[in-house]
């Protein structure tokens, strides 16, 4: 019989896995299981030594735990962990004897048992023991022989059940707290949180032991966060800590404790609860909350710009709507209290696209006041579709539905979006005909009228509106839309033709076969018209979203368009279909264009290649206006760190464009070659031409380095009444102390190798004067004493 029955007890949950090691005795002598169970089915194997007896089991699982699991031992079993492979291993070594069975059935759920021979199975269980197995007597079988399912029933023998550790009857007596539990959980969703925490009150006093203690204590938590009842809170967070640590609620809990102590003034207790929730959750949608009461603790702490960044880390990292919804309007109340109106109207428009029902989920005047907060910082859009997101969660007879009615139309009348505009003023004087704001509701509406300039088009498209509105969903309303949708093309006003995209694609195609055709057309006409006047973000987002490809007479548009917004894809393609023009000078424009992309994308192996044909087609042209491509062919060497193509290319740039102030900063590329590599006739060839460069234009951008340089390397050539020329140009070039006491510490060494010695004095003087702590001084000091 069990003697002793459970010496030790080990679970870890990690990516559904759990594993238990018990110890027990049978007939006085000790033996171990170890239990291994996961949702998935997995694969445990024995290796067995050449005695035949079992040196190891091996368990494969396809993925890692996302807690580390520590090495495991007791008398009979050393349990470690391994991964190879992004293939995670449980390694079983036995200290005595150990066999493998796998748990294929549940005998408390099923009668009928067979020997089943299997490979992978979701629960595995390892027995280890001393000389004999416990319990188990074992069988040779034969290859031949038949696997017989064997069947019992309960019914047919007499059944027990379950027994405590004394062997008696395990009584289960029902509960007197299920169905108040359950109403707990019906006046929490209905959010009656004072009865909820006096109906839990009641029930724990009652039932003191009640099998859902837990779920007690956790909604008694829930109701406290919802009532601000922080320091309650806490108490009750902290007994649900202690006694259900690996309760599936605990992120949650922990989230709460955490927000509770950072609202009280107690952050140092609140990071540590962070801190768990972090590490030991992260993956959990409370992790997401707990970021996002941090950054609320952040902001009283007046730490907007870290607020804000966990509030973007939510952002991009939840996909669970209702915390992104509230991440994106506190990061909207954080910009806005910052000024950056823009910036806020960006979130609101998420939660208006994803879950504009948010506005009316929270409290109304908070999302008023942000309504009203974006309209003062003319956000007007957005501020109408907060307002238009309350309004339809609202009855006629509540307070602010008027003024929210009037908002929309007000606000969206001074937009482009007239159409919106005019149904929203329209439902005001037909829901408030003699209300606060008709008047004003009035005049907005009659404004409409004078924003479209085609008079007989102006009558055609308001008859429209007032079929469209007056027949929804009917075959007048129908062919309102159809006939709308045609004469704004007429009219070339693509892009509102376009935005009845939805309304035309609703229309039967058996009975208006062409719509699609129209909305092509419109997306055409609304991409050209983009293109004639550079709304390069409207030409982009066109051409992704409608698969448009226009003649080759816009290819030049869209190329440009592409290179502003930095779409090199559509760019590329631009100038591939192009560079096989027989056309020569077509052919040089776009073999130049198709050179910009690549360098731009830093493709510079195309670079160079495209160059080398575009530069032999240019060749005998001085004047090109794709000459420019010399200055591309030298960055790409100068990207590549190329130093001897840097200096070639450098000749070819020289030709092309003699002596440009533009290409100034590559000269200083090559005098920089020239000094690595110790070349001093190519420092002076190069830093003569900048000199001369400077000179011509007024202008010593890079003085006085190029000075320094040649100076240098003038002397290191012996020619010191150069290196005299070029240091002394320095006294008409503003310079700091440091470098000014460098330049007449340098005037002075040459001066003594010229045999000018007294000037050479006056100048280390002038070196001490010009900055006495430098080092350039000191240096001064020392040649004077000589």
């Amino acid at each position: 019989m069990l003697k002793t029955l459970l010496l030790v007890f080990i679970s870890l949950n990690a990516f559904a896995l759990e594993i238990s090691l018990q110890g027990a005795k049978e007939n006085h002598q000790p033996y171990s299981t170890f239990h291994i169970k996961d949702e998935d089915k997995f694969l445990c194997q024995e290796f067995k030594d050449d005695f035949d007896a079992v040196s190891k089991i091996v368990c494969a699982f396809p993925k890692a735990p996302s807690q580390k699991i520590k090495k495991l031992q007791n008398n009979f079993f050393e349990i470690d962990t391994e991964i190879k492979n992004k293939t995670f291993f449980l390694v079983i070594k036995p200290y005595q004897k150990m066999k493998l069975f796998s748990i294929v059935f549940d005998l408390s759920k099923e009668d009928t048992t067979f020997s089943a021979d299997i490979k992978l199975s979701n629960h595995w269980m390892i027995v280890g023991y001393m000389d004999e197995m416990p319990y188990l007597e074992k069988h040779e079988y034969s290859d031949a022989a038949i696997n017989f399912p064997f069947t019992y029933a309960k019914d047919m023998l007499p059944y027990v059940g379950s027994l405590d550790i004394k062997g008696n009857p395990v009584y289960i007596k029902k509960v007197g707290d299920v169905t108040e539990y359950i109403k707990i959980k019906k006046y929490y969703e209905e959010k009656n949180y004072e009865f909820t925490l006096e109906l839990i009150n009641d029930i724990m006093k009652e039932y003191p032991n009640s099998l859902f203690k837990a779920e007690l204590l956790f909604y008694k938590i829930r109701a406290y966060s919802k009532l601000d009842e922080n320091d309650k809170l806490i108490e009750a967070a902290k007994e649900y800590l202690r006694e259900y640590s690996s309760d599936e609620n605990v992120a949650e809990v922990l989230s709460l404790i955490a927000k509770s102590y950072t609202k009280l003034g107690m952050n140092s207790d609140g990071d540590y609860f962070f801190d768990r929730l972090f590490s030991e959750h992260p993956e959990s949608i409370y992790a997401d909350w707990g970021y996002i009461y941090m950054a609320e603790s952040l902001e009283v702490e007046g730490s907007a710009s870290r607020a804000r960044t966990l509030y973007e880390k939510v952002l991009s990292h939840s996909n669970d709507i209702d915390i992104a919804a509230e991440a994106a309007f506190k990061l909207a109340r954080n910009h806005m209290a910052n000024s950056n109106a823009k910036d806020a109207a960006v979130q609101i428009e998420k939660i208006v696209k994803a879950k504009p029902e948010y506005f009316s989920s929270i409290d109304i005047y908070k999302s008023m006041d942000m309504m009203y907060d974006l309209a003062d910082n003319t956000q007007l859009i957005q501020a109408s579709a907060i307002a238009k997101a309350l309004v339809e969660k609202m009855q006629p007879v509540e307070d602010e539905y008027e003024e929210l009615v009037r908002n929309v139309g007000i606000w969206l009348s001074k937009t482009q979006m007239k159409k919106e505009a005019l149904l929203a003023l329209n439902k005001y004087l037909e829901l408030f005909k003699d209300g606060m704001y008709a008047q004003e509701v009035q005049i907005a509406k009659d404004a409409l009228f004078f924003d479209v300039s085609d008079e007989n088009a102006s009558v055609k498209l308001n008859t429209y509106d007032k079929l469209m509105q007056e027949y929804q969903n009917d075959s007048i309303g129908n062919k309102a839309i159809y006939e709308k949708a045609k004469l704004l093309l007429q009219n070339e006003r693509f892009a509102e033709a376009l935005a009845m995209e939805q309304e035309l694609l609703k229309l039967n195609p058996q009975e208006y076969q062409d719509t699609q055709e129209i909305i092509t057309q419109a997306a055409i006409g609304t991409m050209k018209q983009a293109l004639n006047v550079k709304e390069c973000n409207s030409v982009l987002l066109i051409s992704s979203q409608y698969k448009i490809e226009l003649s080759d007479e816009w290819d030049d548009g869209v190329y440009e368009c592409a290179m502003k917004g930095a779409d090199f894809a559509l760019a590329k393609k631009m100038a591939d279909k192009n560079l096989k023009s027989k056309d020569i000078q077509h052919r040089k424009k776009w073999l130049y264009r198709y050179i910009k992309v690549d360098f731009a994308t830093g493709n510079y192996s195309n670079v160079i290649e495209a160059s080398k044909e575009l530069v032999a087609l240019i060749k005998d042209d001085e004047n090109s206006e794709y000459k420019d491509v010399y200055r591309t062919v030298f960055d790409t060497y100068h990207r590549l760190e190329n130093q001897q193509m840097m200096i070639e290319s450098i000749t070819e740039l020289i030709k092309a464009y003699k002596d440009d102030y533009r290409d100034i900063e590559r000269y200083v590329a090559v005098m920089a070659v020239g000094s690595e590599i110790k070349d001093n006739n190519m420092v002076i060839e190069y830093g003569e031409k900048i000199m001369g460069i400077q000179e011509s234009s007024d202008s010593h951008a890079q003085s006085p380095f190029v000075e320094f340089a040649l100076y240098q390397a003038y002397s290191d050539k012996e020619n010191y009444n150069r290196a005299l020329e070029i240091i002394q140009s320095l006294d008409a070039v503003e310079l700091s102390k440091n470098n000014r006491a460098r330049q007449k510490y340098l005037l002075g060494t040459v001066l003594e190798k010229l045999w000018r010695d007294d000037a050479a004095q006056k100048a280390y003087q002038a070196a001490i004067d010009a900055e006495p702590t430098s080092a350039w001084a000191e240096l001064a000091k020392s040649a004077k004493a000589l």
